[in-house]
């Protein structure tokens, strides 16, 4: 039963991840390219400023893959195998709440978890630390800002579980609406001061000290000695679609988790009662 059920989220990941693959290769990956173009404009930008200052040039290196490589074998493989990873982990916590889940039917269940998952994993997260496209963020910063994503992915799924905990306590005592409402305040309050609390990516030490006082990492105009800007920041557009994209590719995933294991629900109950029918007899 539990191997069926990991199987089948596997399955399901892998085809959510699929179609969020192919939603961002039509949609996300043009403003990619042209995040890439702007990197490589304001790099040159950059070196020249340097050179004309005397300062030593960096070597930038070269690519083991081709761009068409990245957006196409690699960006596809990527999204097929995280949604596959994302669906077995779904799976997980479906089966176990199944045990618990009292007069929730398994179709409403498969929709709750694959809702909480995308609110914790993904939207939570990404409203302190929003997606970016390539030319945004700075490689002195990368452990750090891993580390505070990470850790918002961590504290919303705790707040998420015990606000959980939280809600069939007060539904012994008081009604469901009252509860639910008091639950999801609650979540919401812990993850606001959270928010507050945890520094924004253009804050930490790293960039106060190499860029200035931002509250991003979004670059800014590029300016010579003398103030003039020698380069544009980072077009806002292609910024908020770019987020705007990643956000409907996240919940195409999840979307396919959540509504495929409800359209299999009755099967699952089938498998399960067939398995627990020889144990009874």
């Amino acid at each position: 039963m539990e191997k069926r059920i990991i199987g089948r989220g596997v399955l399901l990941g892998a085809l959510g991840g699929l179609l969020a693959f192919v939603f961002s290769r039509i949609l996300a990956e043009p403003i990619i390219d042209r995040a890439i173009d702007y990197e490589t404009g304001r790099d040159d930008a950059q070196m020249a400023l340097d050179r004309a200052a005397g300062k030593p040039m960096m070597d930038m290196g070269t690519e083991l893959f081709t761009r068409g490589q990245q957006a196409n074998a690699g960006f596809s493989f990527a999204l097929i195998v995280f949604g596959a990873a994302m669906g077995a982990l779904f799976a997980v916590v479906y089966y176990l709440a199944l045990r618990r889940s009292g007069k929730i039917t398994p179709r409403s269940l498969a929709l709750l978890v694959s809702g909480g998952m995308f609110l914790t994993l993904y939207v939570v997260p990404s409203l302190k630390y929003p997606a970016n496209p390539p030319a945004i963020g700075h490689h002195e910063t990368t452990k750090p800002r891993t580390a505070l994503y990470l850790g918002m992915i961590v504290i919303s799924v705790v707040a998420l579980v015990a606000a959980v905990w939280l809600g069939r306590k007060l539904a012994a005592r008081l009604d469901n609406w009252t509860a639910v409402i008091v639950a999801a305040a609650s979540f919401t309050v812990v993850m606001a001061v959270v928010m507050l609390v945890l520094p924004s990516l253009g804050q930490l030490s790293a960039n106060r000290r190499e860029y200035g006082d931002f509250a991003t990492e979004t670059p800014q105009p590029l300016q010579d000695p003398s103030g003039v800007i020698v380069y544009p920041g980072f077009p806002a557009d292609d910024l908020y679609h770019f987020r705007l994209y990643s956000f409907a590719a996240q919940a195409i995933l999840w979307l396919v988790i959540g509504v495929g294991f409800a359209w299999l629900a009755p099967r699952l109950r089938a498998d399960r009662a067939s398995e627990a029918a020889p144990v009874a007899a």
